[in-house]
């Protein structure tokens, strides 16, 4: 485990990916000094992906920034309860409160993805056409290798999860939000609605669903931003 007196950056990814999907942003923090490692989990169950995030944190130094992307957003509002996480940075992200699921969150706003997204075989699987609604500022090539290596959730995932009070971690620890303003997968106004009720602090960015990696520099900036406050509590 890192004995470096900067906090380690652990990162959560949403549906549709893996945790390559921020290998723009990790090698800049980890030049900086960080320990950055990025959960693997299956998108099997919320209850196991949050177990999951909590069995990462004890393979890594404290203290911990959890950075949720996406449905990430709402494992890192479950795991970041432990004592040894002391910011979340939330990337175009769900944020449930009690009793609420991701679902019943997009719902609130919905967006164009769903439209090209195919039930099978128990999974919720991203149709070809939905790549210019999930990353439509990344190059064709790029879209097509986000398509290619997307990695389907289970169908009810958005609908598993309903956090107690004990469990709102974005409650008692300090808060950033990239908000993508030309997300067409987490609406805007659900970014900007969520981020609002956490008092989080806002950094918008003219960006589609996958701003780490169409716009790593202004992520970087963002958890840079958190690092250093929390250096100074």
């Amino acid at each position: 485990m890192s004995t470096s007196s900067k906090p380690t950056i652990v990162f959560c990814h949403g549906i549709w990916a893996d945790g390559s999907c921020f290998s723009k942003v990790i090698p800049a923090l980890q030049a900086d000094g960080h320990e950055v490692i990025a959960v693997q989990y299956g998108l099997d169950s919320y209850e196991e992906d949050v177990a999951t995030v909590k069995r990462t944190l004890n393979r890594v130094g404290s203290p911990v920034i959890l950075v949720g992307h996406s449905y990430g957003g709402a494992t890192i509002t479950a795991a970041g309860i432990d004592e040894r996480v002391v910011g979340l940075v939330y990337i175009a992200a769900v944020a449930p409160d009690v009793g609420e699921t991701v679902q019943d969150q997009l719902d609130k706003y919905p967006s164009d993805i769903f439209n090209h997204v195919e039930a099978a075989d128990g999974r919720a699987w991203m149709l070809p056409s939905g790549t210019k609604f999930f990353a439509g500022d990344l190059s064709e090539e790029e879209q097509k290798l986000v398509w290619a290596t997307h990695y389907a959730p289970v169908a009810d995932l958005f609908n598993q999860q309903k956090l107690s009070a004990d469990e709102i971690s974005w409650k008692s620890k300090p808060s950033w939000y990239v908000l993508a303003t030309q997300d067409h997968t987490v609406h805007p106004d659900l970014q900007r609605w969520v981020s609002k009720r956490m008092n989080a602090t806002v950094t918008e960015v003219e960006s589609s669903h996958v701003p780490m990696l169409s716009q790593p520099d202004v992520v970087i900036d963002v958890i840079r931003k958190a690092a250093a406050a929390v250096e100074r509590r």
